[in-house]
């Protein structure tokens, strides 16, 4: 049996920039503490939320140090840490691992993608050179790459591999993967839509992006859940749904970021070649920030 990296409502953080695209950390740091107040359980830095695909290596790596540093062990730190390039992921892992982050992130290999036998080798690599545990992040709608629940099951049987962060959005999928991995990998769900449904197979929580906006609303959903209470789980839920509509609305993290703005955070604007939202989806972000009582004005 793995223990699980985390329980609960972990946060896919964004990033905070300045002007000139350069990154916020002090802004970074006011977050993080926002979160942990909040009950967050964990904090995902450099994940898609992160915008880690337009950093450097060394911007990302700061990240994670500053994360790490900042959250002095409060709470866990997942770095994102994976490449569609084995040899970057196996030396961005062993970085990110020195940086003295809990566990890894690390998504399959996308656009050049590769057969499930190449992702046993992919994942087994980076997980070796990091040395600490993984969670692989299985995301077809952005990489063009599923994990089948056998590669799954047969990735589950290495010591450093923890955990999957499923957001395929195929419930059936992720009943074989429990089914056939059991305790031997633990399951996140990475769609804010589907946190009880894998909770309910088994799942062990979230890597969130609607925790970026109200951490205390998925933790409390994930809490109720494992306290016992599915009809406050369920409640909870169905109350996430509206802000993960309007936070999906666009590609992810653009609209989130707005709201952050939006909310009073110093945010900033995405890299290139994300850009603001319409003003049609502006209006819909803010409304449903409203109600949900984000914005009271």
């Amino acid at each position: 049996m793995k223990n699980p990296v985390f329980t609960g409502a972990g946060v896919a953080i964004i990033t905070p920039m300045y002007e000139d695209g350069s990154i916020n950390f002090d802004e970074l740091g006011r977050i993080i503490e926002d979160q942990i107040a909040h009950h967050t359980d964990a904090i995902i830095i450099c994940g898609t939320t992160g915008e880690c695909s337009t950093m450097t290596d060394e911007e990302q790596l700061a990240a994670i140090k500053y994360t790490v540093d900042v959250v002095n062990h409060r709470v866990p730190v997942i770095a994102g840490a994976g490449s569609n390039d084995t040899d970057h992921g196996c030396a961005l892992a062993a970085k990110s691992a020195e940086c003295g982050a809990d566990a890894l992130l690390m998504v399959t290999p996308y656009y050049n993608k590769t057969t499930q036998a190449g992702l046993v080798a992919h994942f087994t690599a980076m997980a070796e050179a990091g040395g600490i545990p993984v969670i692989m992040y299985n995301v077809p709608s952005r990489t063009g790459l599923n994990i089948a629940p056998e590669t799954a099951l047969e990735l589950s049987k290495h010591p450093l591999i923890n955990g999957i962060k499923e957001a395929s959005g195929n419930i059936s999928q992720v009943a074989k993967i429990a089914q056939l991995c059991g305790d031997e990998l633990n399951i996140y769900s990475g769609n804010d839509d589907q946190v009880v449904p894998l909770l309910a197979l088994g799942g062990k929580g979230v890597i969130s992006v609607v925790s970026n906006v109200k951490p205390e609303l998925v933790h409390n959903c994930c809490k109720a859940f494992f306290d016992g209470d599915t009809a406050k789980a369920r409640e909870l839920q169905l109350e996430m749904l509206p802000l993960a509509g309007a936070l999906f609305c666009e590609v992810n993290p653009i609209p989130v970021k707005y709201a952050m703005n939006v909310l009073g955070w110093e945010a900033g604007e995405c890299r290139l070649p994300l850009v603001e939202p319409s003003e049609a989806h502006k209006e819909y972000i803010e409304k449903a920030l409203r109600a949900e009582g984000l914005i009271t004005e």
